[in-house]
């Protein structure tokens, strides 16, 4: 939310709700990028006229700045760009600049050139991590004093964690104009605070003292507030994510197919919705709703009696598994169950719970011993289907450490089929994601259970109907409107 309307990509993602924000429109960049040579080269022109909140003119040698201050910083977002030819070497080195941007800042020009053609690359340049800034903004957390901003609002001031406030950007009117295609904003003035509590949370925005609220709630508070104020104050937005329990398919008892789809059917997805508070939606499926190639289907309906008639069918030789958990209360309660419905189907369980800010670096490193099943999620970096299938389930993606195919699928025909989604720059093969999403849990290494919401309550005063969430950054500060 932070970043979404005050930094401006190239391109960025649609303000909209649900499906239509998955798509990528021009930004600062007057139009979308033209793509050539296979896939590999991507070419943009800035929109003439653009400013920076300090007055600065926008340039396009600012775009390649910006990567290379990424890399400068060893961002989080860094590894997004990795592609673009030169980047590695810049990244190890910190010299000689990277090679595969070239810009004109007498035309505004800006040409990319990768190294491999990429799918995803369009969607990534609309992230916020590659919205240009003024040179020599320098490469440190710039959180206390934020960077000149392009976008309709700027940071004006921030005390994290406590909070932060917007205001207005000083150049939108100008910037707004050259960009109409994006919106501006209604509140002049916009102050956020980070109140951890969810019950003060909630007080507050019933008396009227804060407009709006969300996160993570209680069971009993969020059905309560769904009782009270659903339809006109309350209702849950969909994030871009899934939680699920993967099966380590490289090793007994979970290298056999009856097995992992026998937990399949034993899980009872409805209990886990009610361990979460009702925050999470049902599935079955890889791909959350609200992610291009989505199509709902429900292979695995609870059916313990069938879960069981394959455990015996397999009958396994291995029946002493662990499984792995992180401490938050409703994961940590959610592997409980988990490790319930294994043994009801027969195997001896032992619970690993790990504290939450060690788990995902224990379990990605494949070398630990008895990496037999256990809870994860995934949200997306950005609305592509490949995101999930490419990071999470292909065989190159097996690593020593940072693994993130938790569950070691490693199958040649569908990691060339990936290979071949992810080199189709421009529209999206939705079809073909829905029938990877599909193909992969007929193989069933993952036991998919939910798709997180998050519940959004607001005040008397401001007009649920009007406001828009975005899958990828939440609360859209510019659909704010006040009665």
């Amino acid at each position: 939310m932070a970043m979404y309307n005050t930094y401006i990509p190239l391109l960025t993602l649609r303000h909209a709700d649900g499906r239509a924000a998955s798509k990528a429109i021009p930004g600062l960049a007057r139009s979308m990028p033209k793509i050539s040579d296979h896939g590999k080269t991507y070419t943009l022109f800035l929109r003439k006229g653009l400013r920076y909140s300090n007055g600065r003119q926008v340039k396009a040698s600012d775009f390649k700045f910006t990567i290379e201050r990424l890399f400068r910083l060893n961002s989080d977002g860094a590894s997004l760009y990795a592609e673009i030819s030169g980047a590695e070497r810049f990244w190890r080195t910190g010299r000689g600049g990277i090679a595969g941007i070239t810009t004109n800042d007498r035309t505004g020009r800006i040409v990319i050139h990768l190294i491999e053609p990429r799918a995803e690359f369009s969607s990534e340049l609309a992230l916020p991590f590659a919205a240009p800034v003024p040179p020599g903004t320098p490469a440190r957390d710039l959180t206390a004093h934020p960077p000149p901003a392009t976008g309709p609002y700027v940071i004006a001031s921030s005390n994290r964690p406590r909070g932060w406030s917007y205001a207005r950007n000083p150049v939108w009117a100008r910037n707004g104009r050259l960009m109409p295609q994006l919106p501006g904003g209604h509140a002049n003035r916009i102050s956020v605070r980070v109140i951890h509590r969810s019950s003060a949370r909630i007080r507050a925005v019933e008396e009227g003292r804060l407009d709006w609220t969300y996160g993570p709630l209680r069971s009993d508070q969020y059905a309560e507030l769904k009782r009270k104020y659903s339809g006109g104050r309350f209702q849950a937005e969909p994030e871009l994510g899934t939680y699920y329990f993967w099966m380590n398919t490289k090793k007994p008892p979970f290298n056999d197919l009856k097995v992992r789809e026998a937990v399949n059917y034993a899980v009872d997805r409805s209990v886990l919705r009610e361990i979460y508070g009702g925050e999470l939606a049902p599935t079955e499926q890889i791909l959350p709703p609200g992610m291009p190639g989505y199509r709902k289907f429900t292979p695995y309906p609870h059916d313990i009696a069938k879960a069981q008639r394959l455990i015996a069918e397999a009958n396994p030789s291995d029946r002493d598994i662990t499984v792995w958990n992180d401490d938050e209360t409703r994961e940590r309660d959610a592997g409980v169950y988990y490790q319930d419905v294994l043994e009801e189907l027969g195997f001896t369980v032992h619970l690993k719970v790990v504290k939450s800010e060690n788990y995902f670096t224990a379990i990605s490193k494949t070398s630990m011993s008895n990496l037999d099943t256990g809870w994860s999620n995934w949200f997306a970096d950005y609305p592509h289907p490949n995101d999930f299938f490419e990071l999470l389930l292909a065989g190159w993606a097996i690593l020593p450490t940072y693994n993130l195919n938790l569950a070691q699928v490693d199958i040649p025909i569908l990691d060339q089929l990936i290979a071949v989604l992810d080199v189709r720059s421009g529209r999206i093969p939705e079809g073909r994601y829905a029938a990877l999403d599909r193909i992969y849990m007929t193989l069933a290494p993952w036991v998919p259970y939910g798709n997180p919401t998050v519940p959004l309550f607001v005040s008397r005063a401001v007009p649920l109907s009007r406001v828009i969430w975005s899958p990828s950054f939440a609360l859209d500060l510019t659909s704010l409107q006040f009665r």
